[in-house]
């Protein structure tokens, strides 16, 4: 499956115990970046929460936000005098240093009196690994989609790229012809250059060094053929690697590749890239030139995009 390394995905979770949410937000990366967002209080969960993003997630940068609040007692909801007391003498006296301190919130004075319930670990923890699996599920979904859009926009360059190898190869007989009237021109004119009196005073050992000669460059500038091939069979693999789908989608019965689907793109477009400077450099005419020059610009569009997938 294709996937995007931009996504984001979030989940909230709620019980008698109170409230618990968690973000997931994933950009590109060469590697699996995590970042957590976490409270002091929920610093046990990090194990748990990597784990599950390791099942989902290969490659990207990751960021992992995590709240939570705790619910108040409904048996006790009278606050303690004593301590709001202090409270208030404690933040004049904080605020003669920070005049713009913000006062806390009822739930903070609250928390520390007898009216909020005990945190319990287990509970928490089991809160966070539902809504973390809820947040991941809708994280992957995000990522399937972007990189569906992300495919059809490589598969359309795909197309375009196909449609002029199709053009190079309809002119390579016109261009053919066109540089062997060339070479025979050349040759007539070197002959003539070293006999003026006419071909027969030349000998058989040096017309046959010449003819080769010319036919040697002539190879080397003309012979394009080989780098259509390949380019016709990189878009073939490539076309492959975009429209697999679901066969290549482990859940749905099919076969896993190992390795990262962007970076066998990447290595993909080096290889087209390659042959497409390969094209510009053997071109015989202008026309050969702006179709390599076409060529490399849509392997350059693919590449930035593949940029993005994991």
């Amino acid at each position: 499956m294709i996937r995007s390394m931009t996504a984001f995905g979030s989940a909230r979770t709620e019980s008698e115990h109170g409230s618990l949410s968690i973000e997931f937000r994933t950009v590109n990366s060469r590697f699996l970046d995590v970042n957590f967002r976490l409270p002091d209080d929920l610093r046990m969960v990090e194990g748990l929460v990597r784990e599950q993003l390791g099942r989902a997630v290969s490659r990207g940068k990751v960021d992992i936000r995590l709240n939570y609040t705790r619910a108040i007692n409904s048996t006790t909801k009278t606050v303690d005098q004593t301590l709001l007391a202090y409270t208030v003498q404690q933040l004049q006296e904080a605020r003669r240093l920070i005049p713009d301190l913000a006062a806390p919130r009822l739930s903070d004075v609250l928390s520390d009196g007898a009216g909020s319930t005990e945190f319990d670990v287990e509970v928490w923890t089991a809160m966070c690994q539902q809504a973390s699996a809820q947040a991941l599920e809708q994280l992957q979904a995000a990522r399937l989609r972007e990189g569906q859009r992300l495919a059809a926009m490589m598969l359309e360059c795909s197309h375009a790229m196909a449609e002029i190898v199709d053009l190079v190869e309809a002119d390579l007989p016109a261009l053919l012809a066109a540089h062997q009237e060339k070479i025979n021109t050349r040759l007539h004119d070197a002959l003539l250059a070293v006999s003026p009196e006419g071909f027969a005073q030349i000998g058989g050992q040096e017309l046959s060094a010449r003819i080769a000669q010319e036919a040697s460059l002539f190879s080397l500038r003309i012979d394009v053929a080989e780098e259509l091939s390949r380019l016709r069979s990189h878009m073939a693999e490539l076309n492959h690697l975009l429209s697999e789908g679901e066969n290549n989608d482990p859940a749905a019965g099919g076969k896993s590749r190992k390795g990262s689907t962007g970076k066998r793109l990447d290595f993909l477009f080096q290889e087209m890239n390659r042959e497409a400077n390969t094209l510009g450099s053997k071109a015989g005419n202008l026309d050969m030139t702006r179709a390599a020059i076409d060529l490399k610009l849509l392997i350059e569009q693919m590449r930035e995009q593949a940029q993005n997938i994991e």
